[in-house]
């Protein structure tokens, strides 16, 4: 299993874990409320049907307060333990209740007169663990026309029955225990469809990103066939930068447009004619002015292409010095991008260690020489610092490569910093 893998597995399964400890509580919350809700209903139903049948639902009668205590004592046994019978105006008519109802009626909470307009009830933990719940029925003498007058009212207390709670604790459970089973299940079903189209993302990611490093050597050959001088020149100096690079933190966007970038940097020189591109001798002010036009041809040519936006970094300003002498904006220090500042070194190095057709190689001190005289003034002293400690294995390392060679060791960074 791959780190990518892994890490969607881990996320998945926090993720149903979470619903899976917030829904399972709610859905055994529900499940209880559910079951009140029943037990409730039924003694509603059950009361109102009994009540009728023993004419204790018009309580204005001569007979009243007889049927209201038939009634009551009709009622306690079965499914309450407590029965009350109020008149419209809410005063006691009848009252009676089982042994386990007197024991528990003093620690019931007391309530005023009756004047619900519709049924409702209370669910209560008693000091000694004891379930109750408390029905309050306004009692009409349609059950069905809720605009009928009322006529009194009904109050049963129920002490639910341990078989009781257990049967709704076990339901209750159950519902949860289902819940949080489907939410396992989803998250299951749901990590394949994610590694699927993960991978299928990645797999599009990568070919467009090959596309675009093709596309980059693919100008980089282009730069090579007119000037003869940067084709290895243009693998060498991207991978200098991005070894200076690494040692100094740079990751990332940053990373890749550094590599882009020094492997381009000399992009602009397709417009630059053959007779000033080509030219064995000198060139003379006009010419190199000409010459110079190279960087603002480059960043024209990476801007706006994308992911190479972050390159125009290193084309535009790699003719930039440290104390501000450099082209084309003469900017200095730390306002030069530090993506150019690394380019620089890494630039100058190969040049002078490499042979040119008007020049031979020169050795590692000598360049080095140079290299120190110009810190401070061409070069960021802080990048050299960097380089110091490495310039010697770079240089060794270098020393006798060939073009291909020079190609392996740049696409390897390229796989490492572009994630191939």
């Amino acid at each position: 299993m791959g780190s990518f893998q892994k890490r969607t597995a881990i996320r998945i399964a926090a993720v149903s874990i979470l619903l899976s400890s917030v829904a399972s509580p709610l859905s055994w919350f529900s499940a209880r409320e559910n079951a009140e809700d029943s037990i409730v209903s039924q003694a509603i139903e059950e009361t109102e049907r009994l009540l009728h049948h023993l004419d204790a639902i018009d309580l204005t009668g001569k007979n009243a307060n007889e049927n209201a205590i038939l009634a009551a004592k009709t009622i306690v046994g079965g499914l309450f333990d407590i029965a009350e019978i109020y008149d419209r105006r809410g005063l006691t008519l009848a009252e009676s209740m089982t042994g386990e109802g007197e024991k528990i009626e003093a620690k019931l909470p007391k309530h005023g007169i009756p004047h619900h307009t519709e049924a409702y009830y209370e669910s209560m933990n008693l000091s000694n663990k004891l379930w109750v719940m408390r029905v309050f029925v306004p009692l009409r003498n349609s059950a069905k026309d809720m605009s009928s007058p009322i006529t009194g009212y009904f109050e049963g207390v129920r002490i639910v029955p341990a078989w009781q709670k257990d049967q709704i604790f076990n339901n209750s459970m159950i519902a949860a225990l289902m819940v949080c089973l489907a939410s396992i299940l989803c998250g299951a079903s749901i990590y394949p469809v994610v590694i699927n189209l993960a991978a299928d993302n990645e797999r599009k990611a990568r070919e467009v990103l090959e596309s675009h490093i093709s596309m980059m050597e693919a100008l980089g050959r282009a730069i090579a066939k007119r000037d003869s001088d940067t084709g290895m020149h243009n693998y060498r100096v991207a991978w200098i930068s991005a070894r200076i690079a690494e040692v100094m933190g740079v990751k990332g966007s940053a990373m890749q447009s550094l590599i882009a970038g020094s492997f381009l940097h000399d992009v602009g020189k397709i417009g630059i004619p053959d007779a000033i591109l080509l030219k064995p001798g000198k060139l003379d002010p006009e010419e190199l002015t000409v010459m110079r036009t190279h960087v603002a041809l480059g960043k024209e040519i990476v801007d706006g292409m994308g992911w190479l936006d972050g390159a125009n970094h290193v084309v535009e300003a790699h003719h930039e010095k440290w104390n501000g002498t450099g082209y084309p904006n003469n900017i200095m220090g730390e306002s030069i991008p530090i993506a150019a500042r690394i380019f620089a070194v890494a630039d100058v190095f190969d040049a002078l260690c490499s042979k040119r057709p008007y020049k031979q190689p020169m050795g590692f001190a000598q360049a080095m020489d140079i290299l120190e005289k110009d810190t401070g003034s061409h070069f960021d002293p802080s990048v050299m610092a960097v380089f110091r400690s490495m310039a010697r294995g770079i240089y060794d390392r270098l020393e006798n490569c060939t073009e291909n060679e020079a190609r392996e060791l740049l696409e390897d960074r390229v796989r490492m910093h572009f994630e191939l």
